[in-house]
């Protein structure tokens, strides 16, 4: 009655009365999520948001009660708020990637793997076996729920092996390299160019759709547009290629002779 008083009627009263009656049970859910070091009154807090989503959204003419459909929503909202405010780093958000991160506990308590540092490699195949997901990514996010470090943070307590950011490396490619990288890109595009220019128009327009189109054309589509048939295309796009490619040797050829 006041699930339908509500959807019907918009009746305020009915879906405050929902609400409050299902509290303890945002409450019970809640407290499942005490071991991530988050205060328990604002997991309550978004767990009744939850509650209230699932009370808007409620059709009692489905069958089911709205505490079977509230507890999803009761979750959904409690984990989105663990995964905003656990870390400071943003989590993955995948389906598989929450799932190994509120699973991964558990998982490690079934193993009876609860020492901290890495896992076990034996551990690590048989987590990454249940839970569906990569070896990669059960290392990485066991290693995430230790918690959030400091990169000023001493190596060891006395000090003499500096700070963990003095072991960083850096890994991207530097000034220098970047320059030489973009150099290369802009000759080989100036290449490509001038190896089209080697190629009749019907040559150039299937090359292009055929291997520089973000969405490339089919054979049959090509073959309609020039009323010939999918094997002449094809035979059409291989010329053009080998084309292409000789006159790219070319320009390299002609490059590195200059320079």
């Amino acid at each position: 009655m006041l699930a339908k008083a509500w959807q019907e009627h918009a009746d305020q009263e009915a879906a405050e009365k929902l609400i409050t009656s299902h509290l303890r049970l945002v409450a019970r859910i809640a407290m499942g999520y005490r071991g991530y070091g988050l205060p328990i009154g604002e997991v309550i807090s978004e767990g009744n948001v939850g509650l209230m989503q699932a009370v808007k959204r409620f059709d009692p003419d489905r069958g089911f009660r709205l505490a079977t459909y509230a507890m999803w929503w009761i979750r959904a909202s409690i984990q989105e708020y663990v995964l905003r405010s656990w870390s400071l780093v943003k989590l993955g958000t995948t389906a598989a990637q929450k799932k190994l991160f509120f699973n991964l506990r558990r998982a490690k308590s079934q193993l009876q793997a609860l020492e901290d540092g890495d896992l076990k490699p034996e551990h690590v195949k048989a987590i990454s076996k249940k839970l569906g997901v990569t070896e990669d990514e059960v290392v990485s996010m066991n290693r995430r729920l230790g918690g959030d470090a400091s990169l000023n943070a001493p190596v060891r307590a006395d000090m003499e092996a500096g700070e963990w950011q003095d072991w960083l490396v850096d890994e991207t490619p530097d000034q220098e390299e970047r320059l030489v990288e973009s150099e290369e890109a802009s000759q080989r595009k100036s290449f490509l160019i001038t190896a089209l220019d080697t190629l009749n128009e019907r040559e150039r327009r299937i090359f292009e759709a055929r291997r520089l189109a973000e969405n490339p054309a089919t054979l049959e589509e090509l073959s309609v547009e020039f009323g010939v048939s999918r094997e002449r295309v094809r035979q059409i796009e291989v010329r053009a290629f080998e084309k292409v490619q000789k006159a790219v040797r070319g320009a390299a050829r002609s490059a590195d002779a200059a320079a």
